[in-house]
């Protein structure tokens, strides 16, 4: 069987799509790195925590819910444990396992930087859409992710208490 090429306007969609997964994360990342000392990924791990019931979880949910591998994920508690703003601690239902938890440090870390992050996808992303834009993303965004994420590890999220602001989630919900 032949590839089905694609067309004009499926090839102009695709790129642009390529070009935005390219350009925001270092965007999102640059302000993050200049204004809290922060990669975007090291604060989603802290976000993901933030999110959580305690503000603990299972070192493999974590990995899940951040998409990396538990490697990459031990590196970056790591650092971040260094900094004070998560610890990690046998988990008391199994003991093989690793329980990480956001310090008090880290949800001062989480609500200092989160307003600065709302603002940066706000100017990238958020007002560069009209109101039927975003619905359309959102749409966009589940569609794909039925394919890529069919079982939600990454939009799985515990629903915001009442002492973990909206702005904090995720990077993504931001």
């Amino acid at each position: 069987m032949g590839v089905e090429w694609l067309t004009d306007d499926e090839r102009a969609a695709w790129v642009r799509l390529i070009a935005v997964v390219e350009l925001l994360p270092g965007v999102l990342d640059g302000q993050l790195r200049r204004d809290a000392v922060l990669t975007h990924y090291e604060y989603y791990v802290l976000a993901m925590l933030s999110e959580a019931p305690v503000r603990t979880l299972r070192m493999t949910a974590l990995a899940a819910r951040t998409n990396a591998t538990l490697p990459r994920l031990s590196h970056v508690v790591r650092r971040l444990e260094e900094r004070g703003l998560v610890e990690r601690f046998p988990c008391p239902e199994d003991a093989r396992a690793t329980n990480a938890r956001l310090t008090d440090g880290g949800w001062r870390k989480i609500l200092d930087t989160a307003p600065g992050h709302v603002a940066t996808v706000r100017r990238y992303v958020i007002d560069a859409l009209s109101p039927e834009q975003i619905g359309q993303l959102a749409g966009i965004g589940e569609a794909l992710l039925r394919r890529l994420d069919p079982d939600g590890n990454l939009t799985a999220r515990t629903p915001t208490g009442p002492d973990v602001p909206a702005a904090t989630s995720g990077g993504t919900r931001a």
